[in-house]
């Protein structure tokens, strides 16, 4: 049996007790993910998950170190694999059109997306936000990039 593997990347962003977060659009309704998406050929993790927040947000961001790795199941069987990393932004740039399905960023406390849970666009998302609020990150080095 073939299966699918999508690799994926999120950017975990704290900020004055709030974390970076992206409604978007799925299937027809509105939910909420840390700036996330799929790895593009030819290019590394870290630099996916530079570029997929800038897609979705219009900020700068600079990983600073990776929070996890998160394996997933769909209902539809698709498996995904998540690295989620922390960091910080740097700059914004609000004239920027934001990627297509993405409603809007916002800045929310941890207690707002708990009490939202029911929009979340899957369970990794609380997930990686306990693990960075519980201190885990692995050094990026451990990324080795192109030849």
């Amino acid at each position: 049996m073939s299966r699918d593997i999508h690799v994926t990347v999120a950017a975990i962003i704290r900020r004055n007790d709030c974390y970076l977060i992206v409604e978007e659009t799925v299937g027809g309704r509105i939910v909420l993910n840390q700036p996330a998406g799929h790895l593009e050929p030819h290019e590394t993790i870290p630099e996916a998950v530079v570029r997929e927040t800038l897609e979705e947000t219009a900020w700068d961001f600079v990983p600073q170190a990776l929070v996890g790795i998160y394996q997933y199941e769909s209902a539809e069987g698709i498996t995904y694999l998540r690295f989620a990393f922390a960091g910080e932004v740097t700059g914004h740039h609000p004239e920027r059109r934001l990627d297509r399905g993405i409603e809007r960023a916002l800045w929310l406390t941890r207690a707002q997306l708990v009490a939202r849970a029911a929009d979340h666009r899957g369970p990794q998302v609380l997930r990686a936000i306990d693990d960075y609020e519980n201190g885990r990150r692995y050094p990026l080095d451990a990324f080795v990039g192109r030849p």
